[in-house]
């Protein structure tokens, strides 16, 4: 199997010394750097830019700069796709977004993981776990998902959240490690949002 390969079927893999990978890698970062340096108001030059690197995007949507991934092919983006500024998605494995997802500030998304030994990490051996974020999700600001984890649809994940397993369907979830709070309810649909005095 080739380092590719292994990363692609979750096992452990050479990321910091194959040739490909790093190519790979390089290519990628190029796009980010002039996606980040393309003017705001060159909206349709930007997209362009993601749209050629990113595997699948289904739709509209909208990524603040800054923004920097891994490779880019393993990004897929539903309809309705929002990320505020310096979002992170390390994306040696899959990462696959549903539509309607809103994405706060400083955000991270990592597929990537290391041997918890010293001798495989210092190797440069690494693993690759994929993402899942289903449709209508309101990732707030400054939260990291970790490998592997699935994140269902209708779901809030608060602000700071530290995302280590993974979120049912029709919850708000919150802290670090990331926990189910409640479930949204009809009462929450019919919430008013005033600030208090």
């Amino acid at each position: 199997m080739t380092e590719k390969e292994k990363c692609a079927a979750g096992e452990l893999y050479d990321a910091n010394y194959n040739p490909q990978l790093l190519e790979e890698r390089n290519r990628c970062k190029d796009i980010c750097f002039a996606y980040n340096n393309t003017k705001p108001s060159e909206l349709e030059e930007k997209k362009e830019l993601l749209r050629g690197l990113f595997g699948r995007v289904d739709g509209d949507f909208t990524i603040q700069a800054p923004f920097w991934c891994d490779y880019g092919y393993n990004i897929e983006l539903g309809d309705h796709f929002y990320a505020n500024h310096n979002l992170v998605i390390l994306d040696c494995a899959k990462v696959v977004f549903g539509d309607n997802v809103f994405i706060a500030p400083g955000c991270g998304f990592h597929t990537a993981g290391h041997p918890i030994d010293a001798p495989r990490r210092n190797q440069g051996l690494e693993y690759a776990w994929p993402i899942h974020v289903g449709n209508d999700v309101w990732i707030g600001a400054g939260v990291q998902v970790c490998p592997g984890v699935t994140i269902g649809s209708d779901v809030v994940i608060g602000a700071g959240s530290v995302v280590v397993r993974d979120i049912p369907d029709h919850v708000v979830a919150a802290g670090n490690p990331c926990r189910v709070l409640h479930p949204i309810t009809e009462a929450d649909r019919q919430r008013t949002y005033r600030m208090k005095k």
